[in-house]
């Protein structure tokens, strides 16, 4: 599992989206595509993974897909997280990475 976390968090665009659902609120795809620059099935596509490795759930709303982060995620996977994005923030500062 923990190999699949770090494959998830590896691409740019998920860990961006990872970074926006980590102020612990639900997020609306269409606002992920907003503020990551993405096309719809780009976002899906990311979301898909990120949910496969078990780090969201999602909840459909109308015509759109709400995303949270899992959380029932396992204590070492979200320091894995948590260690992903801190690297993240350090690395780009320009970026907005919670």
């Amino acid at each position: 599992m923990p190999l699949a976390v770090l494959s998830a968090l590896a691409e740019p665009t998920r860990l961006g989206a990872m970074a926006i659902l980590a102020d612990g609120g639900e997020h609306c795809v269409c606002e992920l595509m907003a503020r990551l620059e993405a096309t719809q099935s780009r976002m899906s596509r990311h979301m898909k993974v990120l949910k496969l490795a078990g780090l969201v759930m999602d909840r459909r709303d109308a015509q759109w897909v709400r995303y949270r982060l899992n959380p029932d995620l396992a204590p070492e996977l979200g320091a894995i997280v948590t260690a992903a994005l801190a690297a993240a923030a350090q690395d780009s500062p320009e970026r907005k990475v919670a």
